[in-house]
C-alpha cells in the first residue's frame, strides 16, 4: 500500500534564525520513525522577509529535494502566506505550522493517527493557556473569541491555532474561497467538515521575536469581525433607532416643561452632553459602515491575494 503524502506548509516572515531549527526538528522525528506512516513534502512561504529567510530557503532546498518555496514580491501578510502554501501543496494531507516551534512538532504523530482513521477530515489544535503573554492581551483575546462565536456563524474556538492537519478535501474547500480580505480562523470554522480538537500548553518561541503587536492583533480582530459577521451593522441601526426614541422623548419633555415652567435659559450643559453623545454615536455608525464599504471596495478590485517574486 502506497504511503500518503504529508505537505508541511510554513508561512515565514523574518524567520532566518528559527527555520534551521524547525527543519532539524522535523527531520529528527522522521529519522526516529515518528512520521513513518507518511512521506514528507515541505512548502515554505517567504512573506516579503527583510532578513535572510529566502537564502535559508534556497540552502535547505539545495540539500533536500522535497523542499519547495514561494517568495512574495512584498509583505502580503500571514493570511496570504497560508493561502499560497495551500495552493502549492500537493499532499494527501496538509498541515500548517509556524517556523518558531510554537506549534509543537511532537503533536504530528497524534494528528496523523486521528486523520488516518478516516473518521476526521481535520485535526486542529488550541492552546489551553497563554503563559508568557501580557495579561491585557490575553484578556482581549478571550473576549474576542467569545464575541465572534456570538455574532457569527463560524465556529471559532478560544485559543485556536492555525496549526492543523487537513485532508485534501478540506484544503480544496478553503482554496475555493478566494476572497481578498482573508481571516483564516473564520474560514477554517466556516467550511465545517468533521474536526478533532487537540489541546496543548503554550510554548515559547525557539528563536526570533513575535511579529504580532497588540495593535496588529486588534486590527486582525476587526478584520475577522467584519469578514464573518454583519452584527455591527445591525448594532449601528439599533443605536440610531434608540437615539431617535431618546430625541423624541426629550422633545416631549421640553415642550411639557416649557408649557408648565416657561422657557428658562438653564440646561445648556446637559444639551452639550446630548449633542456630544449623539455625534459620537453617529461617527461610530459611520465608521462601521465605512469599514464594510472599504472591504467591499477592495474585493471588487479583484486584485491577486499575493504576487510571487521567486519560487521553486
Amino acid at each position: 500500500m502506497d504511503k500518503k503524502l504529508l505537505t508541511i506548509v510554513v508561512p515565514c516572515y523574518n524567520e532566518q534564525e528559527a527555520l534551521p531549527l524547525f527543519y532539524q526538528a522535523i527531520i529528527e522525528m522522521e529519522k526516529n520513525g515518528e512520521l513513518a506512516p507518511v512521506d514528507l513534502e515541505f512548502v515554505f512561504v517567504d512573506d516579503g522577509s527583510r532578513d535572510n529567510t529566502l537564502e535559508v530557503f534556497r540552502g535547505l532546498s539545495a540539500q533536500d529535494s522535497r523542499i519547495h518555496y514561494v517568495s512574495f514580491s512584498r509583505n502580503f501578510g500571514k493570511e496570504a502566506g497560508i493561502y499560497a502554501g495551500l495552493e502549492k501543496s500537493t499532499g494527501d494531507y496538509v498541515v500548517i505550522m509556524d517556523a518558531d516551534l510554537q506549534d509543537p512538532p511532537a503533536m504530528l504523530p497524534e494528528m496523523l493517527s486521528y486523520i488516518g482513521t478516516g473518521e476526521y477530515d481535520c485535526v486542529a489544535t488550541r492552546r489551553v493557556d497563554r503563559k508568557g503573554e501580557p495579561p491585557i492581551r490575553s484578556w482581549f483575546a478571550r473576549k474576542f473569541y467569545r464575541l465572534m462565536n456570538k455574532i457569527s456563524n463560524a465556529d471559532i474556538v478560544d485559543g485556536a491555532r492555525d496549526y492543523q492537519m487537513m485532508t485534501r478535501k478540506v484544503v480544496d474547500a478553503i482554496l475555493a474561497m478566494k476572497e481578498y480580505n482573508r481571516f483564516s480562523k473564520g474560514i477554517f470554522g466556516w467550511v465545517g467538515f468533521r474536526r478533532k480538537w487537540l489541546e496543548f500548553e503554550n510554548v515559547e518561541r525557539v528563536a526570533g521575536e513575535t511579529k504580532w503587536s497588540f495593535w496588529k492583533l486588534f486590527i486582525y480582530a476587526i478584520d475577522g469581525i467584519v469578514a464573518f459577521s454583519t452584527a455591527p451593522l445591525i448594532m449601528a441601526s439599533i443605536f440610531g433607532l434608540i437615539m431617535c426614541l431618546v430625541a423624541f422623548i426629550f422633545i416631549i419633555v421640553i415642550i411639557v416643561r416649557t408649557m408648565i415652567f416657561g422657557d428658562p435659559t438653564n440646561g445648556w450643559p446637559s444639551m452639550v452632553c446630548i449633542i456630544l453623545l449623539v455625534s459620537g454615536i453617529q461617527l461610530l455608525c459611520m465608521g462601521i459602515l465605512g469599514e464594510y464599504l472599504a472591504k467591499t471596495y477592495l474585493e471588487t478590485k479583484n486584485r491577486p491575494i499575493y504576487l510571487v517574486q521567486e519560487e521553486k
